[in-house]
């Protein structure tokens, strides 16, 4: 008698051609939504006022979505040439988690190396370079936790 454990395996190494379609239909599928937290030599930090999101919080940090492939810290290079015509280089993962419904969301520090200042003006209304200690009403409380350097868990544990 073949035990059920044993059953399973070998249906499996049989359905080896069409394993990956069907673990693609068994699990969730995510955008990857990628934030880059962009500072100059100085240490201020880039905020856009974006045309798309809420009129209610319209600050944030240069944001998009990884293109399939796409090295999440080339995602925030990407992003921010697009949106706003800066070069920059991406530094340390600063979050990496589940977020909203289906979405995975992975932010970056990064640095300013060059470029010169182009709005998309299909995205973003406005760019302003900003003190950490002095950023604008109607940036989201995430932002403003990366802008600071909390992690994940500081706000776990009631840092900040």
């Amino acid at each position: 008698m073949i035990r059920p454990h044993a059953l399973i395996a070998r249906v499996w190494r049989l359905l080896r051609p069409f394993q990956w379609r069907l673990l693609w239909c068994a699990h969730a599928k995510y955008n990857v939504g990628v934030t880059g937290v962009v500072r100059d030599d100085e240490g201020r930090v880039l905020l856009l006022r974006h045309r798309l999101w809420s009129p209610q919080r319209p600050w944030g940090l240069p944001t998009g979505f990884a293109a399939k492939g796409e090295e999440f810290g080339q995602t925030v290079v990407r992003e921010v040439k697009e949106e706003t015509g800066l070069d920059v280089v991406p530094g340390p993962l600063v979050r990496l988690r589940s977020g909203y419904r289906l979405r995975l969301e992975v932010a970056y520090e990064a640095r300013l190396t060059g470029g010169t200042l182009r709005l998309d003006p299909l995205e973003i209304l406005e760019a302003r370079w900003c003190e950490p200690d002095d950023l604008p009403e109607g940036l989201s409380d995430l932002h403003r936790r990366l802008i600071r350097g909390e992690t994940d868990a500081d706000s776990v544990r009631g840092v900040g």
